[in-house]
């Protein structure tokens, strides 16, 4: 018996300085919160992305547009899918504090977790055919696709502007979880052999 209680408390202790360890990133101060969003147009198709920044330099208010750095946005990234769920590209605007496009806009608010305002992701890098998706947050959204790079484009997809976002849940809890898990099956595993 007393040798479960040393397992179970090496264990717990073990899971324990790993989850400290990732939560306060051994040799990375930063506190980058990571967030996804998912778009469902009237007509199917859709826009699934993701979006970071550093919790402890962020204002209240991010907004950030245009190309080249970014102020506070660390990372943005966009996939849009027909409705087969079929790829119809993906897209990195933001990439290391770096926007790629020159018609990128995004506001949040990072005390209510909310996107709102102008919006403008996806394509705006110069090729033929890319698809952006653009609007404004609780008004109007639409998915479109650049025709001839010269202003045209054709209209895939709208809504309401509704948009969906959800917080990427952190390492350290994860780890957390499985740690309690790993008890409960090692817990477990000791009764039945104790009960044979």
């Amino acid at each position: 018996m007393k040798n479960i209680f040393t397992k179970i408390a090496t264990i717990a202790a073990t899971s324990t300085a790993l989850s400290v360890a990732i939560a306060t990133g051994a040799n990375n101060p930063a506190q980058a919160i990571d967030l996804n969003f998912n778009w469902l147009g009237n007509a199917g198709y859709s826009a699934v992305g993701s979006f970071s920044y550093d919790a402890a330099t962020a204002p209240t208010i991010i907004s950030e547009s245009g190309s080249g750095a970014t102020k506070f946005l660390q990372s943005l990234n966009v996939s849009f899918l027909d409705p087969s769920n079929n790829s119809l590209g993906t897209y990195n605007t933001v990439s290391g504090g770096v926007s790629q496009s020159d018609f990128f806009t995004f506001n949040f608010d990072t005390s209510t977790q909310k996107l709102f305002g102008p919006f403008d992701v996806g394509g705006g890098t110069g090729v033929i055919g890319e698809y952006f998706f653009q609007g404004t947050v609780g008004d109007s959204l639409v998915l479109r696709q650049d025709v001839n790079q010269q202003g045209t484009s054709t209209l895939v997809d709208q809504n309401s502007g509704s948009i969906h976002l959800a917080q990427v849940p952190e390492p350290a809890s994860i780890l957390g979880v499985l740690a309690f898990g790993m008890l409960g099956v090692g817990s477990t595993l000791k009764k039945k052999q104790a009960s044979c």
